[in-house]
């Protein structure tokens, strides 16, 4: 079962909160005058950890909310240009900032493009993050055909780069999508998996693709991420760390194309 963080993290700030003021309004008051008649009273302790915990609280709270949220990549849909185990920053306003829980909308800040890489919540498991990178807009015209992707009737340029070490089968590339450059990876001999007929992306929705063609669950499969399900847009990758066990690495630290 999937944990709802941001959930939490708001309970937690609003529980400290309210301690806090409660103990501010009703029963410090009573201490004090307690000490000045030479009867001191100790804080409780739920007051104190309430009173510790509470700016920390809320400035995770907005800072993750608001501004920037990091996230480790779980699977390799999106290798080669993101990797199993790389920690990565979301930002959140890039697209507008909204209320967290209810992922209302409050002040619109910027649109989806073609090419970024975005967080966000997928129809089908609607409380869990995914990421992927965005290839169709809303009214946009989406075909793949044999590891092929066409928008608008356009094959998308693809050039390739070599086979991959690990995987022989497996070819590398660098696609362009509306001038923005980016490593891409699909099989020699590609399965009909991953061949979708013409659609078209509804107002308000985005086509979602892994960089990792043969290996990514996203639109072709789930269909269309609606705009109020976006989380925010992943611009950089601050370190990497693949198991438990291992010494996390900053050789992949640096920006996502």
């Amino acid at each position: 079962m999937d944990i709802n963080f941001p959930l939490i993290l708001l309970l937690l700030v609003v529980v400290t909160g309210v301690i806090w003021l409660f103990d501010a309004l009703f029963l410090a008051r009573g201490r004090k005058a307690a000490t000045a008649k030479g009867q001191p009273v100790q804080e409780p302790v739920v007051v104190e950890y309430a009173k510790s915990f509470f700016p920390v609280l809320a400035i995770v709270f907005v800072l993750r909310s608001f501004v920037v949220e990091p996230f480790q990549i779980p699977s390799a849909s999106m290798d080669p240009t993101l990797e199993v185990g790389d920690f990565i920053l979301v930002n959140k306003y890039a697209y507008g900032l909204r209320l967290p829980v209810s992922r209302t909308k409050v002040v619109d800040i910027g649109e989806p493009k073609r090419g970024d890489v975005m967080v966000f919540f997928p129809p089908h498991m609607n409380e869990t993050y995914y990421i992927k990178r965005v290839v169709g807009l809303p009214g946009d015209e989406i075909r793949v055909e044999n590891n092929q992707l066409y928008v608008n009737g356009e094959a998308v340029p693809q050039e390739f780069i070599r086979f991959d070490t690990q995987d022989p089968g497996r070819e590398l590339m660098w696609e362009t999508l509306d001038g923005h450059r980016h490593l891409a990876a699909k099989q020699q001999n590609p399965g009909p998996y991953g061949n979708i007929r013409t659609v078209t992306v509804p107002e308000g929705y985005y086509f979602m693709m892994g960089d990792n063609r043969d290996n990514s669950l996203d639109s072709r499969k789930w269909g269309f991420v609606p705009e109020k399900d976006i989380v925010g847009k992943a611009f950089a990758i601050w370190m990497h760390w693949e198991k438990l066990l291992s010494l996390p690495s900053f050789s992949r630290v640096g920006g996502i194309d």
